[in-house]
């Protein structure tokens, strides 16, 4: 792909709202994403660890649950509303930049497509957004922390 074209896409990306482009031409393609601006990259190593591709473990159900129907039960500590979910593996960060103020706040009114954190995973940050509107009642991951696939995040009421 020609390196004019290269940028002017990223002149495109950078007069738009859009988070991310990908361009397909023939063989080629070139996918540009956005750094929330004033978001800082962590230069430290990222550890990857291998985990298996089955489903993850289930807690082994004793006698009474077989016989009282073993309907599952959400999470003790979580309280009823919402829960928003990690849609990848990733650094979780509440904040646009260490020197920012967090997105949301315990307690804080969000709509949906709020944004609520990112997540960095291989260099790129992607922004958590509310699907639901709502007061949001918990924040389960502090800053910094490593998150897992469908790991709960948030709880929105």
């Amino acid at each position: 792909m020609d390196l004019r074209k290269i940028k002017k896409l990223i002149d495109l990306l950078e007069e738009s709202n859009l988070a991310e482009i990908e361009i397909r031409e023939g063989e080629e393609s070139v996918r540009l994403a956005r750094v929330p601006q004033g978001t800082m990259v962590a230069s430290a190593p990222h550890v990857v660890h291998a985990a298996p591709v089955a489903a993850p473990p289930m807690p082994m159900a004793s006698p009474t649950d077989a016989t009282s129907g073993g309907s599952a039960k959400p999470q003790a500590d979580l309280p009823p509303g919402e829960i928003v979910r990690s849609p990848m593996v990733g650094t979780y960060y509440a904040a646009p930049a260490p020197d920012k103020p967090p997105f949301i706040t315990v307690g804080q009114t969000v709509k949906a497509g709020d944004t609520l954190g990112i997540i960095e995973a291989m260099k790129m940050f992607n922004p958590i957004e509310a699907e639901v509107s709502g007061t949001v009642l918990k924040i389960l991951v502090e800053t910094g922390q490593p998150v897992e696939f469908d790991q709960p995040l948030f709880v929105i009421g």
